[in-house]
């Protein structure tokens, strides 16, 4: 089948807009059409040449659409359904047997590889020659994406599917690390770093978990004043406080949640928490990259954890994100800024001047 693609040919981009060949669905696959993808920052890192896949590619991993064909052995779902494809996992480990499919032995290979687990490409230029697809096992800067079905998670129809990609990754990493890792009890305290989309969705999750007092910590003042909005109780800005120095002038907090990987701010988010306390580490530092601690701060029963992917198992998680998003709990649109394909290099460039926090790729009108 013919699908228009945004394929990156070479390092630093740009992506070009060309029609490809995809697979048909195996057995354990499906056929999406896409509605939209949200932009990642992963997606960036790719684009720069700093992770796989190599060019030539089809990046996007926050896809969300219709499913239109399903593999001979899929039963779980149909043509018609609504899906918001996540996180490739392989199914078959002790991690994804136990229902902790974020903890899967391959998840890293079936993620960056370019290719299905047997190495087959799914995608074909005009030429005949093979484009690295299955990016975190979807690639969905394209208007069809092949994922396995275990990797792609039924919505309900009511739900705008345009707005509802961005779940499946990053909104799904920010929150799912309050929900599921962190777990604030009513009233607690917690820092975030970086009000990124992921950062901003910690903040929101905090909110719906009732944190008492919520700081957030960036460089962008327009930021800082939209997470006021969402649920932060303080804001602090980098580029003219001490983070630290005004988080422990409150005591320092239960939880810290650190979404830039500025090794400063990754410090500042592990000596603000209390004793007893949690920093959530998210954010992507380069290889390499090294901080500095007190040791005897982690003496008194503090804990830093490195979480991905919200530690979720996307099956049940995600539903419960559409609902809060329906309920008004979970505002992505706040978020999020709406781009045709043909305008997706623009959407790369704002997102990495910062313009705007979660660009969404639009790809077919919502059914």
């Amino acid at each position: 089948m013919n699908v228009e693609a945004a394929v990156l040919r070479m390092t630093d981009g740009p992506f070009c807009i060309e029609p490809l060949q995809i697979d048909a669905p195996r057995a354990d696959e499906i056929l999406v059409r896409v509605v939209a993808t949200g932009m990642c920052h992963t997606d960036h890192e790719v684009v720069h040449g700093h992770m796989p896949p190599a060019a030539p590619a089809v990046l996007g991993h926050e896809g969300a659409g219709v499913v239109e064909a399903v593999g001979a052995a899929v039963t779980r779902l149909v043509p018609g359904d609504h899906v918001v494809l996540s996180f490739p996992s392989c199914g078959t480990c002790p991690a994804c047997q136990s229902g902790t499919p974020v903890r899967c032995d391959r998840i890293v290979a079936l993620s960056i590889s370019g290719a299905r687990a047997d190495g087959s490409p799914t995608l074909r230029d005009a030429q005949g020659c093979p484009v690295h697809g299955c990016y975190f096992g979807q690639s969905s800067f394209a208007t069809r994406a092949l994922a396995r079905a275990n990797d792609a998670v039924k919505v309900r129809k009511d739900a705008p599917l345009e707005l509802l990609g961005p779940l499946g990754c990053g909104v799904q990493t920010g929150a799912g690390t309050v929900l599921n890792t962190l777990k604030p009890s009513p009233g607690s305290s917690i820092a975030v770093f970086g009000a990124g989309a992921v950062g901003l969705s910690a903040v929101m999750a905090a909110k719906i978990a009732g944190c008492g007092t919520v700081v957030v910590v960036d460089r962008v003042a327009s930021r800082l004043a939209l997470a006021l909005e969402l649920g932060a109780t303080h804001v602090v800005n980098a580029d003219r406080q001490d983070a630290l120095t005004e988080i422990q002038k409150l005591g320092g907090v239960d939880h810290s949640v650190e979404a830039s990987g500025h090794p400063r701010a990754v410090e500042a988010a592990i000596m603000a928490i209390k004793p007893h306390g949690v920093c959530a580490l998210l954010g992507v530092a380069a290889p390499g990259t090294k901080i500095t601690l007190e040791h005897s701060h982690l003496l008194f029963l503090r804990t830093v954890v490195g979480v991905m992917q919200g530690d979720a198992n996307p099956q049940t998680f995600i539903p419960k994100l559409v609902d809060y998003f329906l309920e008004g709990r979970l505002p992505v649109d706040r978020l999020s800024r709406l781009y045709e394909l043909k305008d997706i290099n623009q959407a790369l460039r704002d997102s990495a001047s910062g313009a705007v926090i979660k660009p969404i790729i639009r790809l077919a009108a919502r059914p």
